[in-house]
């Protein structure tokens, strides 16, 4: 979640550079992707001139390709600090830059209800005004440092990311505990921030894909937390007081509930004092929750939201698998098969390739806290929706009666391992990984044994799976346009 006015540290970005010569394909690069290149252009214009030195030496950016290229594993440490705050570090000296990345478990679940949208606008806030600082010094200072500092707000977690080159260190942290334990919420910003949310959600209003979305999480999670939007509602986000802010901040943020990377020019023995000196003053323990396993029916529907446009656009989904499964790894490698691997994946290749029924199509198995789901989404023209739809389901139909073949699986297994270190090509990108892994309760060891839990991945494992998880029936879609030749089981107009 990005608001206010602070300054890209193009410092972190040169750790990107070496990524961004290597891309191959141009369409395969994400709206964040853009975005953050055009950040770090401006960002570059604007740099000082120690920063700028920093990003003309050639030395150091080359030393640190050399280390990105380099094939030794990640060395992740368990660093304890003397008052029992634990975080995971990688040591990364080759450029003065550190990475800081926090969750803690909870997010927007915990909105009281009524109050849907309290965690994603507390997290447009805690950078707006701290301690002795308001919006506009806290932001200011930000700017002043070249640190960069933003929180956000998921379903499942609340999160916060630090960048700062080394000598800005204890700035850095220090003005992160400011922002968690200290914020103000003064009237200025938290009106500022909740009208730019109140244009986000009304623009969210007119888009085909949130409305489909939105659609089929209020149907299929029902009274369960998560049918709630995270960005709230027009309707409960005018009625959050700063006092909700401050009441949400006591009983979501706290030691019990925190997971912290760090990646970056720092060591374990400095570290260390300084996760008691930015943490220390959090509350033991967060409040506790009890939230409910979510059922998903297993009765699919087709719900069709009528909305003039020359295009229908489907979200579609049912149950899947939880990420403590044993067998999240096969359904995990069956999905790439089936709807994840873009133009390597079946559905691809019989809705666009052979038909050219729709642009794309694609599947995932999303494993939240207290659900496992499996997704997909696709859109084509009005008239060609009941034959995509009527294809999807015989591919899915196709893959729990078949499975896979041995070259399907090969490549597959060849993808999946050897495009994970992509995934840890920047300081940012680590630390990233590391705390979204600790947020699922992934071990420390997971970045060495996941590619081999892939590896023993086997044919009879994926049919076993397919057969387990796999049945059109099983899915509801929501469809949102004019659709020809469907006939719905629920009729909505688009709001």
């Amino acid at each position: 979640m990005k608001f206010g006015r602070t300054m890209v540290v193009v410092a972190a970005f040169a750790l990107n550079l070496a990524a961004c010569d290597q891309q191959q394909d141009q369409s395969e690069i994400s709206d964040e992707d853009v975005q953050g290149t055009a950040e770090m252009t401006q960002a570059i214009e604007e740099m000082a001139p120690d920063q700028m030195a920093l990003l003309q030496d050639k030395r150091v950016l080359d030393d640190f390709a050399k280390t990105l290229d380099s094939e030794k594993t990640t060395h992740i440490q368990r660093v304890i600090s003397p008052g029992g705050i634990e975080a995971w570090l990688v040591e990364e000296h080759a450029v003065p830059l550190i990475a800081v990345e926090v969750g803690f478990s909870g997010g927007a679940r915990r909105d009281p209800e009524g109050k849907e949208g309290l965690a994603y606008l507390m997290s447009g806030l805690l950078d707006e005004g701290a301690g002795d600082l308001d919006a506009e010094a806290f932001q200011t200072r930000l700017e002043d440092l070249s640190i960069r500092l933003s929180f956000d707000a998921g379903l499942d977690g609340f999160y916060g990311s630090l960048r700062m080159l080394k000598e800005k260190r204890d700035d850095g942290f220090d003005l992160l505990r400011l922002a968690l334990t200290k914020p103000r919420f003064d009237a200025e910003p938290v009106e500022r921030i909740r009208s730019q949310i109140l244009v986000r959600l009304k623009r969210d209003m007119t888009s085909p894909r949130t409305i489909a979305q939105r659609t089929w999480f209020e149907e299929e999670f029902g009274d369960h937390v998560y049918a709630r939007p995270v960005r709230g509602t027009p309707e409960t986000l005018p009625g959050i007081t700063a006092d909700d802010l401050r009441g949400f901040l006591g009983r979501a943020l706290a030691r019990n509930n925190l997971k912290i990377s760090v990646v970056g020019d720092i060591s374990a023995e400095v570290l260390g004092p300084l996760l008691d000196q930015t943490f220390g003053a959090l509350p033991a323990k967060a409040a506790p929750e009890n939230i409910p396993q979510a059922h998903i029916p297993v009765e699919g529907r087709l719900i069709v939201v009528e909305r003039s446009q020359p295009q229908s656009i489907v979200f579609f989904g049912g149950p899947g698998i939880l990420l403590d499964d044993p067998d999240f790894f096969p359904a995990f490698v069956m999905n790439y098969i089936l709807g994840g691997g873009g133009f390597s994946s079946r559905l691809m290749e019989e809705v666009r390739e052979k038909r050219g029924l729709a642009y794309g199509v694609s599947t995932s198995f999303n494993p939240y806290d207290y659900a496992g789901v499996f997704f997909g989404s696709v859109a084509t023209e009005n008239e060609r929706i009941a034959k995509s739809l009527s294809v999807i389901k015989e591919e899915i139909a196709r893959m729990r009666d078949g499975g896979v073949t041995d070259k399907e699986l090969q490549d597959a297994k060849t993808y999946l391992t050897g495009s994970f270190p992509l995934r840890f090509d920047s300081n940012a990108r680590i630390a990233n990984q590391l705390v979204g892994y600790q947020m699922t309760g992934r071990g420390i060891d997971y970045i060495d044994t996941r590619n081999d839990k892939i590896e023993a991945v086997t044919r009879d494992d994926i049919a076993r799976v397919a057969a387990r998880l796999l049945n059109p029936d099983d899915l509801t879609f929501v469809v949102v346009g004019e659709p020809k030749g469907l006939e719905p089981d629920i009729l909505k107009n688009a709001p």
